[in-house]
């Protein structure tokens, strides 16, 4: 580990070289100067970009203190990180970066009778409300990105998020704040200042006794005013309270090492009353009425936020709704309190276009998604143009929002500009991503003139800069409009007092850097680069396809269950295995100045290593990130010319492998090397296959040559694709297949079988393998050959049905990217179909054998992410097939879990969801049906807890009468060694 860390200081200058030395002789925690820790922490949730020296990840109070003390002889800036969602650019800094949630994320107490909580500043927002919430309780302050910002985050930028209508802020919640100054002292802020060192004290509360005119009349009561510092807190009526007084400074004051905050009781039950109006300055304008009945929250959005999400076809008509949530001691109390809402927002003079109230939690969670999601999803407009933060979260007076928005509007129409508001309607808040031009000289000029305007047009509605996520680098530099210069200068002066060096977090909210300076984009490729896949969504350009990751950090949600993204960061924790991670080194690689290699980067490479190409991001991330494209196309590049892992070869090649056993007739003898221990683990070293991960057996006979194929009918309307895994590995799969879709009236064949044309003879493969281990040139060549085998039947109209889940998923997308010049690519993406939805299409009203039992399993990765399963559930369901599968990754993920190296991540990630959802359920009912379409998923199944699972397609199969001449039906002897 030292001799790793001394090579990585070698590449930075002496000073730096030092400062690393000095810090990891003083702090017991982490200390990272390397190129890949440095670019991971360049960038938060906004459009700014600094490059720190080296990051930090102390123990405890302690390691703070010790850090500080390096940097401060050292004149080294310090800037706190938390979860880095921040919008603001405010968690972004030149020097040390004090990363808080590897270690300091202990919720230290919780007192329920007391409703408070100790915290450290890495706990994360969602972590302290599920300990609340086995009380009865929760932390009021709830942004979107609950499940992944934590504390300190929240304090240092004041969050807010949809509840603060009912519990305020998180300056409302917060009771005392430990910090540390840049000058090492200690500091307890709460109401007095009795635990301030007293010089600090005194001076603080004679800068706001000698000015008690101009804080009291400058400072509004506007509760979303988050901007500048809340000095109007330490005024003698708020009673000197610190702990306010230092929420919302973003780390510029003091480094906060621990927090009591307070905690408020839950209602037992809620409702949602969802409200439709023509636009969202209609829906502002219903705001003021609704606020009577004293809501929970009461959030706005517009129709193009939807994105297609699963809560989008309960919206009633409108488009743009109110989220209006009511609490009770009962659902009927709470749904009573949803109906009166919805009978004020239709009113006299209601421009009300629906309404309705959802009361079951799974469909307010699949409402509450959507807008959660908004972050991201409003930075691609539907024609797929870039939108970015900036003036994300600015705050007016409820009752003259519906004003402002158009105003708003009018000002966007003038600049040129679109943006779509949301937010928190109910206290004034709104969102808004908007397209600037952040690439070009003229465009940043234009962000810059705009700025300034909106600035002066939020100040004459009476309202705050920002009204949650904190000034930063995005809005300090505009606060003399809203507060005036003299005000401003009172905020200078505190600053001065807490750090008179200036160490902390400089360029932020005190003597701001300017609002267009470090922008992120600068340092990028101005043209786009040669690459393999076309990137259709992106103008072809691989750096636009990065910058879709705006940072909001959905990849970082650790809790199984939020999704199939991203199974390697939960089991890691680390940031470089997270979705964002990993674009921002491909950021970085691409701006050339910390990772300085290109495609060639070490760092790169090593972060997409874990990456289990699962696809969970494109299905899952707000804004479609596919990371898994992205590593096939670095891996292209990286070892072009150059010699590939053996993996590569060996499980990257596997189909032509698979292909030669069966042409030489090597199945039998293959398992039987299997079977022998010395023999497997020279062929497993080899092949550069993890060790503990048994070989699977090859079938005796694959599936297009075996002797129970049916006759084929000779114009079918249906190919079976005999993907590699099928063929090879799982033959009684697609017999089964056959089967089911002739007992349903569809007979199908497999290319080459049908008397088509003699061009349909030979194998077909999607290309997957080649893809996922990034030989793109070999892909292509494949995924030509397929198609000039499969032309006929497109010609004559086919649908072609995948088993495979992933090679359906492959030749859906990676196809046509990969080959958008060839108008036959689009073509078999569009006839590629899964078994379910064959069956839907083909035979909508086949009534499938009844079997009557309850189902456990997989719901494969790509499968979720691309294809989506609502044929397979509705299958299920006609079959009797009761309960849900497993979603995530089962951690195989095809070639990745049989990779050296990647075993003990393969099997966390099986244990997350899959495994204790077969155990649970067998335990209920060992009778328990297990389903999992995907090979990987069988296989992983098998190996890590001996349980067989079985395609869909052959638990219909089971229980079809038997076949008049019994081969159709026969089932194939297989050699069973997983």
């Amino acid at each position: 580990m030292e001799k790793a860390a001394e090579t990585a200081d070698r590449q930075h200058p002496a000073e730096d070289r030092a400062l690393a030395r000095e810090l990891r002789a003083a702090v017991r925690g982490e200390v990272s100067f390397g190129p890949g820790d440095r670019a991971l922490m360049t960038m938060d949730a906004s459009n700014y970009r600094r490059v720190p020296a080296g990051v930090v990840a102390p123990r405890d109070d302690e390691d703070v203190a010790a850090a500080l003390a390096v940097c401060r002889a050292r004149d080294v800036p310090v800037t706190a990180r938390g979860g880095g969602t921040s919008i603001a650019g405010q968690a972004t800094g030149t020097g040390v970066v004090l990363d808080f949630t590897r270690h300091m994320r202990r919720i230290v107490s919780l007192d329920p009778r007391a409703r408070t909580a100790v915290v450290q500043p890495g706990v994360l927002c969602d972590e302290l409300r599920r300990a609340a919430g086995a009380h009865g309780l929760t932390f009021g302050p709830d942004p979107s990105t609950h499940a992944r910002c934590t504390l300190g985050g929240m304090i240092g930028n004041n969050s807010c998020g949809a509840h603060s209508v009912a519990w305020g802020t998180t300056a409302d919640n917060v009771l005392a704040l430990e910090v540390l100054t840049y000058r090492g002292e200690r500091a307890r802020a709460e109401p007095g200042g009795a635990g301030l060192p007293e010089p600090l004290r005194r001076a603080g509360e004679h800068l706001t006794d000698a000015h008690l005119a101009l804080l009291r009349t400058r400072m509004s009561g506007l509760p979303r005013r988050i901007s500048g510092y809340a000095l109007d807190r330490l005024l003698p009526e708020h009673g000197r309270d610190w702990a306010r007084a230092l929420t919302g400074s973003e780390g510029t004051l003091g480094v906060l090492t621990e927090a009591t905050v307070r905690l408020v009781p839950v209602p037992a039950a809620r409702a949602l009353a969802v409200l439709g109006f023509p636009d969202d300055s209609a829906a502002a304008d219903a705001v003021p009425a609704l606020l009577a009945h004293s809501p929970l929250t009461l959030e706005g959005m517009a129709r193009d936020l939807l994105g297609g999400g699963p809560g989008a076809g309960r919206l009633p008509r409108g488009d743009a709704w109110l989220f209006a949530e009511t609490g009770g001691d009962t659902p009927a109390e709470a749904a009573a309190r949803a109906g009166e809402l919805c009978r004020a927002a239709g009113g006299t003079g209601s421009a009300l276009t629906g309404h309705s109230v959802v009361t079951d939690p799974a469909g307010q969670r699949a409402l509450w998604r959507i807008r959660e999601d908004a972050a991201g999803t409003a930075t691609r407009a539907a024609d797929g143009s870039e939108a970015w933060p900036g003036w994300e979260d600015c705050a007016v007076p409820p009752a003259r929002l519906g004003g402002y928005l158009r105003d708003f509007r009018r000002l966007l129409r003038t600049h040129g500009l679109t943006g779509v508001p949301y937010g928190h309607f109910g206290e004034g808040c709104v969102h808004v991503r908007i397209d600037f031009d952040l690439l070009t000289p003229d465009g940043i000029a234009r962000f810059r003139a705009f700025s300034g305007e909106l600035a002066d047009l939020v100040t004459a509605h009476g309202g705050s800069l920002s009204g949650e996520h904190g000034d930063g680098m995005a809005r300090a530099e505009l606060l003399p409009r809203m507060y005036g210069a003299d005000l401003v200068g009172l905020f200078h002066a505190f600053k001065d007092l807490w750090d008179p060096d200036g160490g902390l977090n400089p360029g932020v909210l005190a003597r701001p850097a300017p609002l267009d300076s470090h922008l992120r984009f600068a340092p990028l490729p101005s043209r786009p680069l040669p690459v393999a896949f076309s990137y259709p969504d992106d103008g072809g350009d691989f750096a636009a396809a990065v910058r879709r990751c705006v940072g909001v950090a959905k990849c970082r949600d650790p809790e199984p269950g939020a999704g199939v993204m991203c199974p390697s960061y939960r089991v890691t924790g680390e940031e470089r295995h997270s979705t964002r991670g990993r674009a921002r080194l491909l950021h970085e690689m691409l701006a050339g100045e910390v990772l300085t290699d290109g495609w060639r980067s070490a760092e790169v490479r090593d972060a997409l290593d874990l990456c289990l190409s699962c696809k969970g991001c494109r299905g899952d991330c707000p804004v479609h990130v596919d990371m898994a494209t992205y590593k096939a196309e670095f891996l292209h590049h990286h070892y072009a010319g150059r010699l590939r892992p053996r993996s590569h070869y060996a499980l990257g090649r596997l189909p032509a492998w698979l292909r030669l056993a069966a042409a030489l007739r090597l199945a039998r003898p293959a398992n039987a090397l299997a079977r022998a221990r010395p023999l497997a683990a020279t062929a497993r070293l080899l092949a550069g296959i993890a060790p503990q991960r048994p070989l699977p057996p090859l079938a005796p006979v694959p599936l297009t040559r075996h002797p129970a194929l049916p006759a084929p009918p000779p114009a079918p309307e249906v190919l079976l694709f005999p993907d590699t895994f099928t063929s090879h590995l799982s033959p009684e799969a697609g017999l089964a297949a056959l089967r089911v879709l002739a007992a349903a009236g569809v007979p199908a064949a497999l290319p080459g079988r049908s008397g088509r044309s003699r061009r349909s003879a030979g194998p077909v493969c999607c290309g997957l393998t080649y893809v996922t281990t990034g030989q793109l040139d070999r892909a292509r060549t494949v995924l030509r050959r397929t198609l000039d085998r499969l032309e006929p039947a497109l010609d004559a109209g086919a649908t072609v049905t995948v088993l495979e889940p992933p090679c359906a998923a492959a030749l859906r997308t990676d196809l046509p990217e990969l080959l958008p010049g060839d108008p036959r690519a689009a073509r078999l993406a569009a006839a590629t179909r899964t078994f379910a939805e064959t069956l839907e299409h083909h035979a909508p009203h086949w009534r499938p054998p009844h079997i009557g039992r309850p189902v456990a399993g997989q719901t494969h990765c790509h499968q979720q992410a691309v294809l989506g399963d609502a044929a397979d559930r509705r299958l299920r369901e006609r079959a009797g097939l009761t309960g849900t599968l497993a979603t995530g990754c089962c951690g195989l993920a095809g070639n990745f879990g049989f990779e050296r190296g990647h075993y003990e991540v393969s099997t966390a990630c099986a244990e997350e969801q899959l495994l204790p959802a077969v155990r649970t359920a067998l335990a209920a009912d060992p009778d328990t049906v297990l389903l999992a379409d995907g090979y990987s998923c069988r296989t992983q199944l098998h190996q890590l807890s001996g349980h067989p699972s079985r395609h869909l397609a052959e638990v219909l199969a089971d229980r079809l009468p038997a076949p008049d001449d019994g081969a159709a039906g026969a089932r194939p002897d297989r050699e069973r060694g997983m």
